[in-house]
């Protein structure tokens, strides 16, 4: 028989806002993070960490550490059972330190006790005689081959060539700039966080805070040493990742020490240790070159990026591969070369972060745009709608773009948005707000604009799919439907979308999504904008197999009229289904040659800042924003990410920077590390596009990372024309806007 695939049209289906299941317990406090995890006798764990960047380890005694009342274990390399190296793309960093350690921050034992503060006296007293050595800090010179090879391959993690066309294209007007992007940290507030359960078959549970189940299981496994079934994982709950949850960070270590003790112990970060424990954003330098004729049109882009992969390579080798394919952004260009590098330095590590890749080439791309704009007597947009792609355009790797990119259109819109009004003396509208730092006389106002492109799903290859099991029965007279996946909840609001799919597909009101944990197939990471698109195409096809085993019960097509409780009766219908999109190749070696993209996602926005020009305080007074969305499965959903994102590129602008100097974390607090607060976010107005791209789910484009790589050129186009300073760094600090450093 065959199965239909219209939508069932119920209340909270897809295109409507329901309210979300975890949303109340959250504004109450009343949710149950991971670091609230609790076992009846559990023990502690702590984490001794290396205090230099690059060190020779010569001696390590636990004598002292052991001999603290209320110390159960405490254990180094030599107690990993299995395989002491873990990685996402390589196996590349130890569990625990042998002989040298490549950060700051680096684990070199693990202490479990009766009480935190036990484990913390217990730490002090582990005694590591260390060689201190020269760290290697430039990723540039890394890649040069200047200073000591830090891994047995040498410094490069992953160099990815792009060529297009004629490589020694000229252009009657060339515009060129070097520009930097600053280390920046997810700064999610759940630290890192999980409770490992010792199990009678020998085996262990362990209930944790990630963004990926199956992988780090896979990872466990191999450190411990005992099979699959044995590693059991449930996802706690998750105060945020933006992808500083993709690696390891309590993992390995909370499951030895339960398996040596035989009791459970939990692991929870503090922000310092945060800061160390998990991935960043990765460090750029850029060099860019641009050639267009006398109308602006773009002949050639060529540039050089080199991006900090810290001490291990995480997922450093397709943050590489992003950078470079989407090196040029969304424009028509027809003769690109671009090279882009991934370095080991002794920097703290770095890997995935909302954006990954793009956000470092968005900053300068869009930088050389104005540039170019200027240099050509053109206004900012009109030099980016004159190069704008559309369906069709193709991508410097020979991809076709064969769904909507509505470039111009996205410009357009933020353009023709209402400028704020200039305000009338308020100190809370000033740069400095209500510290009385100025009464506006060395204010001045400026506008910027940023588009940019982002790359949906995992790519180059990789074998993205999701796996789904829809259940659907009576509970107490109705009909009923229970969904399970892998895929992590980690706040952007997937369970609601889930339910929201159930809905559509089986018109039933009542959906359960189940705790996600690896008693069900990999649902992958939930980074890459990918859970909609990927669990929720499981999620749709899973219901569509089990209307296709309801049509063959009741022999009518589902609809409206039909009663489902009285067509189940007693049967329970359910169906597991591993759901792929379309598949992508990998890159060629020499060119970058490849269908490497599953779908892209485009974003633009309008920003108007207020500078104080005497002590350079930036305001972001507006922050507009118009994106494609393909469909807006959850429209308040949609916006919450637009302004999540966008609040995120802010950051990055005018404040967010991990410093680091040679290899040392100077600000590892929410003190010296600033985020934007709810007073640092402008007013936003937003145009959600939905221009369906066919090959998705419901025509559904990610959202999540897009307007994160818009809004940072954006703000910082609107300073350069506040200032008339060049500013080629991010984030612009005061002393930039006050002295012309970075000008």
């Amino acid at each position: 028989m065959t199965t239909t695939t219209t939508e069932v049209t119920t209340a909270g289906g897809i295109g409507t806002s329901p309210q979300r299941p975890d949303g109340t317990v959250k504004v109450r406090g009343e949710f149950a993070y991971s670091s609230d995890l609790w076992h009846e006798d559990m023990l502690w764990g702590a984490t001794l960490r290396s205090p230099h960047s690059y060190a020779r380890i010569r001696g390590l005694e636990i004598g002292e550490a052991l001999a603290v009342p209320g110390v159960y274990a405490v254990l180094t390399h030599e107690d990993v059972p299995g395989s002491n190296a873990y990685g996402l793309e390589h196996a590349d960093q130890p569990v625990l330190a042998v002989d040298v350690v490549r950060y700051q921050g680096e684990p070199v034992a693990v202490v479990a006790a009766d009480h935190p503060e036990t484990a913390r006296r217990a730490m002090d007293r582990i005694k590591v005689d260390y060689e201190v050595l020269e760290p290697v800090t430039d990723a540039e010179t890394a890649v040069e081959g200047v200073g000591p090879r830090l891994h047995p391959g040498g410094n490069v993690v992953r160099h990815v060539p792009i060529r297009r066309g004629d490589q020694a294209a000229e252009a009657a007007v060339v515009v060129s700039g070097t520009y930097e992007v600053g280390m920046q940290d997810q700064a999610f507030l759940g630290p890192e966080s999980g409770l490992a359960v010792p199990a009678e078959d020998g085996g262990i549970d362990l209930f944790v805070a990630t963004q990926w189940l199956h992988v780090d299981q896979q990872q466990i496994v191999a450190a411990l040493g005992l099979p699959p079934e044995k590693v059991r994982l449930t996802l706690g709950g998750v105060g945020g990742a933006f992808g500083g949850r993709e690696d390891l960070s309590i993992q390995v270590h909370a499951c030895l020490l339960a398996l040596h003790t035989g009791k459970p112990v939990k692991m929870v970060y503090n922000r310092e240790e945060s800061f160390y424990g998990h991935v960043h954003r990765h460090p750029a330098r850029m060099y860019y070159e641009h050639g267009a004729d006398a109308d602006g049109k773009l002949v050639y882009v060529r540039a050089k990026l080199f991006l900090d992969g810290g001490a291990y390579a995480s997922s450093t080798g397709a943050v590489v591969a992003n950078a470079a394919t989407l090196g040029v952004g969304p424009y028509d260009v027809p003769n690109v070369t671009i090279d882009c590098w991934g370095a080991y330095t002794n920097n703290p590590p770095c890997g995935a972060m909302r954006g990954f890749g793009a956000v470092q080439a968005g900053f300068a791309y869009e930088s050389q745009m104005d540039r170019l704009a200027e240099a050509c007597g053109l206004d900012p947009v009109e030099v980016r709608i004159r190069n704008a792609m559309s369906e069709g355009s193709v991508m410097p790797t020979g991809q076709v773009v064969d769904s909507a990119a509505p470039v111009a259109e996205l410009l357009e819109r933020v353009r023709g948005k209402p400028l704020p009004a200039e305000r009338a003396f308020d100190l809370r509208h000033m740069p400095g707000g209500v510290s009385n730092t100025t009464h506006g006389e060395g204010v001045v106002r400026g506008v910027g604009y940023g588009v940019g492109i982002k790359n949906i799903c995992f790519s180059e290859g990789f074998d993205d799919y999701s796996t789904a099991r829809v259940r659907l029965e009576v509970v107490g007279g109705e009909a009923a439907a229970t969904v399970q996946t892998a895929a992590c909840e980690v706040g952007q609001g997937l369970v609601t979308v889930l339910q929201q799919i159930v809905r559509t597909e089986l018109g039933v009101d009542q959906v359960t999504v189940l705790p996600m944990d690896t008693t069900i197939g990999n649902a992958g990471s939930t980074s890459a904008s990918r859970q909609t698109y990927v669990t929720g195409g499981a999620v749709r096809a899973a219901c569509l197999a089990v209307r296709a085993a309801l049509h063959e019960r009741v022999a009518t097509p589902l609809a409206a009229d039909v009663d489902l409780a009285q067509a189940l009766g007693d049967t329970v219908l359910e169906e597991t289904v591993e759901w792929r999109h379309r598949p992508t190749t990998g890159l060629d070696p020499s060119t970058g040659e490849g269908t490497a993209h599953v779908q892209y996602g485009f974003a633009a926005h309008r920003a108007v800042v207020d500078v104080d020009t005497e002590l350079g305080l930036v305001k972001v007074v507006a922050l507009d924003c118009a994106q494609d969305v393909g469909r807006a499965l959850n429209p308040q959903a949609v916006l919450g990410q637009i302004q999540g994102g966008s609040a995120q590129g802010l950051g990055l602008a005018v404040m967010e920077e991990i410093l680091v100097s040679e290899g040392k974390v100077r600000n590892p607090s929410f003190t010296d590390y600033l985020i934007p607060t709810v007073l640092d976010m402008p007013p936003m107005s937003i145009d959600v596009l939905e221009r369906a791209d066919p090959q998705a789910p419901y025509g559904l484009r990610g959202v999540g990372e897009p307007p994160t790589i818009s809004s940072t050129p954006a703000i910082v186009a609107a300073i350069r024309a506040a200032t008339g300073m060049a500013l080629s760094r991010v984030p612009v600090r005061p002393e930039h806007l006050t002295v012309g450093v970075g000008a």
